[in-house]
């Protein structure tokens, strides 16, 4: 049973951001300090990125823990309210993550997923993690373009 009416509750739910979240805002203010220029939400992409670099091929995604069902298998568990429909949703969410990722790793995309909270608090791995990857496709880029001798 909800502790709250069927108003507040919806109230409540609306209030909760698909995109542009804080984490979402915080991991591309610290990418674009340092110099990276990407997209924000890039329809042209399959499964929207959050952040995308279409020049190196990498889709960045910020996933909150509930709704994309971090240990989902202890998560699961301890739903209480509406739990068949939490249930259908979450499943739902983390089978079209992996589609995503798929289809965009077989047409040679590099997909980086992170959890929102891993962002707030490990905000400068995070942004390594991503320059990383940036610096490797630089390299693959420099080798197969220089001449040979």
């Amino acid at each position: 049973m909800d502790i709250f009416t069927k108003e507040i509750r919806s109230k409540i739910m609306r209030a909760i951001k698909s995109k542009d979240t804080k984490e979402e805002r915080l991991l591309a203010k610290a990418l674009w300090r340092r110099g990276h220029r990407y997209r924000k939400h890039d329809r042209t992409i399959f499964g929207t990125p959050d952040l995308s670099f279409k020049r190196y091929r990498i889709a960045i995604f910020v996933d909150g823990e509930f709704f994309h069902g971090k240990d989902w298998e202890s998560t699961r568990e301890r739903l209480d309210t509406n739990k068949e429909f939490w249930i259908a949703k979450i499943e739902r969410n983390r089978n079209r993550d992996k589609i995503v990722n798929e289809y965009l790793t077989s047409k040679g995309w590099i997909v980086l997923r992170f959890w929102s909270k891993d962002v707030k608090r490990k905000l400068y791995t995070t942004v390594r993690t991503i320059e990383k990857e940036i610096e490797n496709i630089h390299k693959r880029i420099y080798y197969k373009d220089s001449p040979t001798k």
